[in-house]
């Protein structure tokens, strides 16, 4: 069986055979020691991250920077609780896209793994934070049409009586924030809060959990993921 050192002797030299993509990175010790599976991971991940990004050696001119680097990353992913298969394939579609020679920081390519609300069909968050503010306020008690679960969740969590007093700055900030999530367990498939029940339901015929869910199977569909039920 052959080591990470090997594995990674053997990528440093050259393409290496395609191995299938475990579903997720195993959790990582401490002191950083990666498990076999999460080896494969990462191992495949700086594969591809060579091949669309040719000044890759601007970041990695030895192999020293270039096992730094390896458990740099690991540990940035883990941190940010980036390991489903899907997230990686999703900041690999986009680096391809952003069409940059240089490696992305690993910040910045983490960001990258998260779908953003319009890749889903969503509003983005200044159009959503003006509906909850909207739809929050006193006057609309009852009479409240949400576009989507995403946007009510983030409402939710965010507080009604905090956006209707907040300063638009501070405000849109929490709910920003809230809306990311809300996102991100979209993605996940996590439920999200449910809409208030007895709402007119035709303002939801363009952006219902439906057509999200529609949007990410497209997604996934581009980078080879799973489809979403």
């Amino acid at each position: 069986m052959k080591t990470t050192t090997e594995l990674t002797a053997n990528l440093w030299k050259g393409p290496v055979p395609a191995m299938p993509a475990p579903a997720s990175l195993d959790a990582l010790a401490a002191d950083a020691v990666l498990s076999k599976e999460t080896a494969m991971v990462v191992n495949r991940l700086f594969r591809e991250l060579r091949s669309i990004h040719s000044a890759w050696k601007t970041s990695w001119p030895d192999m020293e920077s270039y096992k730094d680097a390896k458990r740099t990353w690991t540990k940035a992913l883990m941190e940010a609780s980036v390991s489903d298969i899907d997230q990686l394939r999703f900041g690999l579609m986009r680096s391809r896209q952003g069409g940059s020679p240089f490696i992305p920081a690993p910040g910045d390519f983490i960001k990258s793994c998260e779908p953003t609300a319009e890749m889903l069909g969503l509003p983005d968050v200044s159009v959503a934070y003006r509906e909850a503010c909207r739809l929050v306020h006193p006057s609309m008690a009852g009479r409240g049409r949400w576009s989507h679960n995403a946007i009510y969740h983030a409402a939710k969590e965010s507080g009604f009586d905090n956006l209707n007093r907040l300063d638009g700055t501070l405000g849109l900030k929490l709910f920003e924030r809230n809306y990311t999530i809300a996102v991100r367990r979209l993605v996940s498939g996590q439920p999200l809060q449910a809409m208030p029940k007895g709402l007119p339901t035709e303002v939801a015929a363009r952006r219902t959990p439906e057509v999200a869910r529609a949007a990410l199977n497209a997604l996934r569909c581009q980078v080879g993921g799973r489809h979403v039920q």
